[in-house]
């Protein structure tokens, strides 16, 4: 798909674009570095060094020092320069596509699309920063009472490598535009242009608003246990356990957005072949790096059939034409292989994929298994990886008694033309998100709080503001009057 575009703008992103020089944006040290290689061809990209334990505190100073004077700046102003750091995301847009099209394998098209989602995000919080107000309350008469939204202060942002940008610019967007500094903290699978990316935003804002810190685990670890004011994650749900114990530690708020195991549920009275349609979508978009991608499939036996040949067939398609990009690196590869290999060993039947690839880099296909159940880890845990795994079901009920179960709750499916089944779907399953008939998609604005080991808190929409936020109650009250003041 494209691959001399691809590699043309991956090279000439190859070097990061210039930072102004009296402006701090990222800090690094002379750590062990990370290094990156092509998930195409397996070759060595480049390293980037790690920040060092010295340079993440002093971030954490800088972004301290900083934080009172960017919290009494006029919502209006850091608007102002929200709207220019989305300017300056939008003409920076082919290079750092390329830059991510190189460390994480996402095709060229899809980089551009989740750059241009960040523009988007970054003009949407710098209308509504200004338009967070609080409420006025109803007190005695000769008193005002009202609330007012103030800034946590110091915000530490992890964030992931499968749409980098556009995750990025959202809590970079929200934490700014509610007056915070920032420290973001971009995945090590896509350090480059996670500098790059902050090299892009920061001169847009006053040194030492926003700056970047490369690095991995530990370096995450140094920051969430620096003391900071709120902590934001999206990643897995490992991390975020870690993270929610250091941040109960020191006091911080934590907003994150952690795994997923999305439930398909598909109803006897769909069309198969469109629901398939659906299920491969939801599966194999973005090679099923997304934290939302269909994970397990519950179809009713009455169309299982026609479904499952379907499916196949979608799958064969993709794999058949090359559009399955690779997935991020070998290491989730064999992740998502061992899921795979251990579901064929309980019973489960590869009809499409299932097997590496002979060659270089971290490709693996489109890959669909029938005969799966529920003590298999592909049903259980989080692939993020091209596999659509399905197991019949005889009712409904059974279906929705399957997509309910297990530990993570952040979105499900129901592919249905029943009111009355779509109607029992959301009422009972314990997800922040329900989507009918549509795999993907949604108003915008909506925000959505996921359950159990996927995260806590609103990720995105106008309720990150509130998060990244602290609720103030004044009340005031008209001074007696003496006698020297006389009477009104």
């Amino acid at each position: 798909m494209h691959t001399t575009a691809r590699q043309t703008d991956a090279a000439s992103a190859a070097t990061p674009i210039p930072a102004t020089p009296t402006r701090p944006t990222h800090v690094t040290g002379d750590g062990s570095g990370v290094t990156i290689r092509d998930p195409r061809s397996g070759e060595t990209l480049w390293t980037v060094p790690e920040a060092e334990p010295h340079t993440v505190t002093e971030a954490v100073d800088v972004a301290r020092k900083t934080a009172a004077e960017w919290a009494f700046t006029a919502a209006a102003e850091r608007g102002s320069r929200l709207r220019a750091a989305a300017r300056a995301l939008e003409d920076a847009a082919h290079e750092l596509a390329g830059l991510n099209s190189s460390e994480t394998g996402r095709p060229l098209e899809e980089a551009l699309g989740g750059i241009a989602a960040g523009v988007s995000t970054l003009e949407q919080y710098a209308e509504l920063g200004p338009l967070h107000r609080g409420r006025s309350l109803r007190g005695n008469s000769l008193a005002s009472d009202y609330t007012v939204a103030e800034p946590r202060g110091v915000a530490v942002l992890l964030t992931p490598w499968n749409d980098p940008v556009a995750v990025a610019c959202g809590l970079i967007g929200a934490a700014l535009a509610t007056g915070n500094t920032v420290i973001h903290k971009p995945s090590e699978r896509c350090p480059r242009l996670g500098e790059a990316l902050g090299e892009v935003l920061a001169p847009a804002f006053p040194p030492g608003v926003l700056l970047t810190v490369s690095g991995g685990a530990g370096v995450g670890a140094l920051l969430t246990n620096a003391g900071v004011d709120v902590i934001a994650h999206v990643g897995s749900s490992a991390s975020g356990a870690r993270i929610a114990a250091a941040a109960a530690a020191t006091g911080a708020h934590f907003i994150r957005e952690n795994g997923g195991n999305d439930p398909l549920l598909v109803d006897r009275d769909v069309d198969p072949v469109w629901a398939a349609e659906q299920a491969a979508i939801g599966a194999f978009a973005n090679s099923g790096q997304i934290c939302t991608s269909v994970e397990r499939i519950y179809v009713h036996e009455a169309i299982a059939d026609e479904f499952c040949a379907a499916l196949e067939a979608e799958a064969a398609l993709r794999n058949g034409n090359g559009t399955v990009a690779p997935l991020v690196d070998t290491r989730l590869r064999e992740a998502v292989h061992a899921q795979v290999a251990e579901a064929v060993k309980l019973g489960a039947h590869a009809v499409e994929g299932g097997a590496v690839p002979d060659g270089p880099g971290a490709h693996y296909p489109a890959t669909v298994l029938l005969g799966c159940t529920g003590s298999m880890q592909v049903m259980t845990e989080e692939t993020f990886g091209p596999v659509a795994p399905v197991q019949v079901v005889s009712t409904f009920a059974e279906g929705l008694r399957e997509a309910c179960s297990g530990r993570f709750g952040l979105a499900a499916t129901v592919l249905t033309g029943s009111i009355a089944h779509a109607q029992q779907a959301i009422a009972s399953l314990p997800v922040g998100t329900v989507k009918v008939n549509e795999v993907f998609g949604g108003a915008p604005g909506g925000s959505a709080q996921p359950r159990g080991d996927s995260g806590e808190g609103f990720g995105y929409g106008p309720e990150l503001l509130d998060e990244f936020t602290r609720v103030k109650v004044v009340h005031v009250a008209a001074p007696p009057v003496t006698l020297d003041q006389g009477t009104p």
